[in-house]
């Protein structure tokens, strides 16, 4: 007798996750939909309410993250949010939901944290006596440039925290957003402050639709690289996350696209699935490419050592196998013959300047 074929999940418009299932890493109890909602969806004839994005505003006691990781060229690094509109299916950050009792999946993409005070906790970082400088990264985890950044403006804060003080400070994001801080980017570009780096993943404009619902098109992510580039800001541009039959064909589109841009290096990253990951990115697949599915996981795994995700040093970035060694040598030729160079920004922490914090003693020379 023929197996009968399961329907795929439906998608979501404008959402990246297919579901809002609980994680079990932590045994949380299962959420249930209250009386009220049920109610709701029954007038609505079974149909679930429009998701809203809702931001929480948090006081963290400090901003800085550090790390000791062997295979990241950095060691600190600000958030200015938890969580992200953007809404990319592949979000390696989405477990991070899971700590707070949130869903990975959609409450990953609606349900918000910003963080308004943290511009002035790096100041009274950098006043300390002991803080020596190092390269700052924004963008490690969520966007510092999703959209609520256009409300709350803490990432323009905290840049201009970093031209007072002459800090140097690496921005990784896939908006074209970040033109709306040009004008300081540029200040601290001239000071050999600062440098972008731009992730772009498909030019395809269909498919970052439902890959990355809520994040600009590449066509504008690409323009952004242009107008940083004419004002003299170093710009890179990351190829992340290559996901193997979905977009590994355009590895060499996307780099030729980012060197007519003015772009000076580029690299790739194979697509990560951490924790939760794993299972959204499955379903968001059985929504969108049913027919695909096992073909892309087998790929995926060959890239892994037989699993769906790798969370070693090193490996993780890169991959192991063909395929990962194709991936990355089909870059290599396209770099070259594109005529970019590997990432090299070598920021100063020469000009550092301690800031004067309101109320300290230093205020009163």
């Amino acid at each position: 007798m023929e197996q009968e074929k399961r329907p795929s999940l439906p998608a979501l418009k404008g959402r990246g996750a297919v579901t809002n299932s609980d994680s079990s890493r932590f045994n949380l109890p299962s959420r249930e939909a209250d009386g009220d909602w049920l109610d709701e969806r029954k007038a609505l004839g079974d149909a679930p309410a429009k998701l809203r994005t809702e931001v929480t505003a948090e006081a963290p006691r400090s901003i800085l993250s550090f790390n000791t990781s062997p295979d990241i060229p950095f060691d600190r690094s600000i958030n200015a949010y938890r969580g992200c509109e953007h809404g990319c299916v592949y979000c390696y950050a989405r477990p991070t939901h899971a700590y707070h009792d949130l869903s990975p999946g959609l409450d990953f993409e609606t349900k918000l944290f910003a963080k308004p005070n943290a511009a002035t906790l790096l100041r009274e970082t950098l006043a300390k006596p002991t803080y020596r400088p190092a390269p700052i990264a924004i963008g490690t985890n969520t966007d510092p440039y999703q959209p609520i950044e256009k409300r709350y403006q803490i990432t323009r804060q905290i840049l201009q925290v970093m031209l007072e003080t002459r800090h140097p400070v690496g921005i990784t994001t896939k908006s074209n957003r970040v033109i709306d801080d040009i004008e300081i980017l540029a200040e601290l570009a001239r000071l050999k402050l600062t440098a972008v780096a731009i992730s772009v993943t498909t030019l395809d404009g269909s498919l970052a639709r439902i890959l990355e619902p809520r994040a600009p098109s590449p066509a504008k992510r690409l323009e952004a690289v242009r107008r940083l580039r004419d004002l003299g800001i170093p710009v890179h541009v990351n190829i992340a996350p290559v996901i193997p039959a979905i977009t590994d064909h355009e590895i060499e589109a996307i780099v030729a696209a980012a060197a007519e841009h003015g772009a000076q290096s580029i690299s790739i990253i194979p697509v990560r699935l951490p924790h939760e990951v794993a299972p959204l990115f499955e379903q968001w697949l059985e929504a969108h490419f049913p027919d695909r599915k096992q073909k892309v996981m087998g790929i995926i795994e060959s890239l892994r050592s037989g699993k769906k995700n790798d969370p070693n040093f090193h490996s993780r970035m890169k991959g192991q196998g063909p395929w990962a060694e194709l991936l990355h040598h089909r870059a290599s030729i396209a770099a070259r013959k594109n005529s970019l160079g590997k990432t090299k920004f070598a920021l100063r922490t020469d000009l550092f300047r301690r800031p004067i914090v309101k109320g300290s003693q230093m205020e009163l020379f």
